[in-house]
């Protein structure tokens, strides 16, 4: 939603591109500021009628599409509310209302995640008769399959204003589940990665939908994300105390000084900082970092953590802080800004996820020069390829491990420690990865391929 659209528009001059997302209260009033009224009308959802406005923008040859309902869309977050089903069904049938308001009906509706899956359900039930809206083609995409959408069925259709013959669709194991409604009515289903497409196939990823994803698996398609050049551009970034490119990625260094007086850590170029930029959670392998922290502290090393989450984890680097003050630094808290300072700033950047669906951090953080460590998990695996001696050369742009083990963890660190210390052979490997291409420009084309496809089919 962020980068893909503006992407894709520029790739032939031609597409015509449209993003619908709420009119949420977290936009800022620049923007705000620059919106159009298009249209006022009401939203109709079983017995509730509802007032609807869209509110248009242009920005980098892509239209956005806002609805404004203060009722559902004022609030402090943008999910994770107790009425989250019905806010999301409001805005599903306000986009399928808003096509024809608008008269603009497109070759194909792409949805992301279950917050959007009734959009593609009543785009294949209860628009399915009318001419205007037969022949849109449907892609879903699954960017974690954790969250399904999960409700009680006596809601189908007091909330969801779905016709009791048609349960089927979104039943599963007694409930509704509108991410399997979503895979069952799509045209193609796409994850995030192609190792992630793969893994939510086995029990061990699927979250107990993979016999659906199993049963769908022909309309099934892995393509990894991109990363947005223009914002991470260490060249550029005025967050950056130096800017730099591969070329001058010596001053990384500068940046590293810089970063180590502002944060209270000891001033010295030459030490090896690792930095950890993640929501504290066990999905993103914090249990692996918590098992040997104090450990690979007892090396000459900074690990700098930025993030928040889950309280245990944010008092665990609380305290190794506190245990190794001229060692660690434990930031809790979310800062865009102080990030990209603290990629700028590291040799080395860890992220042990236990599952990954896609994963930008370890793009980021290549942007940056800072030497991404992961585990061969999702969209990790498909970025990430070990660094190793091959036919006289070295290959690969990162240290990767398999098994979900802080033993292969800690000793896969030491590794990317060990090749720090020789200078021009990390040099060398920091100005390939700034190198590698993580733009959406590859994955824009073959989303264009996929919608192409689509388009052709009857």
């Amino acid at each position: 939603m962020g980068s893909l659209p503006a992407a894709f528009g520029k790739l032939d001059g031609k597409n015509d591109v449209r993003v619908v997302s709420p009119l949420y209260s977290s936009i800022k009033d620049e923007y705000r500021k620059q919106m159009k009224k298009e249209k006022e009308f009401r939203v109709r959802l079983n017995w509730r009628d509802q007032y609807c406005a869209v509110y248009s923008l242009e920005k980098d040859g892509v239209v956005y599409y806002f609805i404004d309902n203060e009722y559902y869309f004022k609030r402090n977050m943008l999910y994770g509310e107790f009425d989250d089903g019905e806010r999301f069904a409001y805005f599903s049938m306000a986009i399928m209302r808003m096509m024809d308001e608008l008269g603009f009906f497109p070759d194909i509706l792409h949805c992301n995640d279950w917050q959007t899956s009734l959009a593609i359900i009543y785009l294949k039930t209860k628009f399915s008769n009318e001419d205007r809206y037969r022949g849109i083609k449907a892609v879903f995409s699954i960017h974690n399959i954790l969250f399904q959408g999960q409700y009680d069925r006596s809601i189908l259709t007091d909330v969801f204003d779905i016709a009791p013959g048609l349960y089927q669709i979104v039943d599963y194991n007694g409930c509704i589940n509108l991410m399997k409604g979503a895979i069952v009515c799509s045209d193609r289903v796409v994850t995030v990665s192609e190792k992630y497409a793969e893994e939510i196939k086995t029990h061990e990823y699927g979250h107990g939908l993979d016999p659906v994803i199993r049963l769908y698996s022909c309309k099934l398609y892995g393509i990894l994300n991109g990363i947005d050049y223009v914002y991470y551009d260490p060249q550029h970034d005025k967050a950056l105390y130096k800017n730099y490119t591969y070329r001058s990625v010596g001053r990384k260094a500068e940046n590293k000084k810089a970063l180590q007086k502002e944060i209270g850590l000891p001033v010295n170029a030459d030490i090896p900082m690792i930095s950890v930029i993640s929501r504290l959670t066990d999905q993103k392998g914090l249990d692996l970092i918590a098992e040997k922290a104090d450990e690979l502290l007892c090396d000459n090393v900074q690990l700098v953590v930025l993030g928040c989450g889950d309280p245990y984890y944010e008092d665990f680097f609380r305290g190794l802080e506190y245990r190794h003050p001229d060692k660690a630094k434990a930031l809790i808290l979310y800062d865009k800004e102080l990030s990209k300072r603290i990629y700028a700033a590291s040799d080395i950047f860890l992220m042990p996820s236990k599952t990954e669906p896609c994963g930008l951090s370890q793009m980021i953080a290549s942007r940056y020069g800072a030497v991404p460590v992961v585990r061969e998990t999702g969209g990790l695996y498909d970025s990430i390829k070990g660094y190793r001696y091959v036919n006289g050369r070295h290959e690969g742009n990162g240290f990767t491990f398999a098994s979900y083990n802080s033993a292969d963890m800690l000793y896969v660190v030491r590794e990317a420690l060990a090749t720090y210390q020789a200078k021009e052979e990390f040099r060398e490997l920091a100005v390939n990865i700034m190198k590698h291409d993580f733009s959406w420009k590859g994955s824009a084309a073959k989303y264009a391929e996929l919608y192409n496809s689509i388009a052709k089919e009857r």
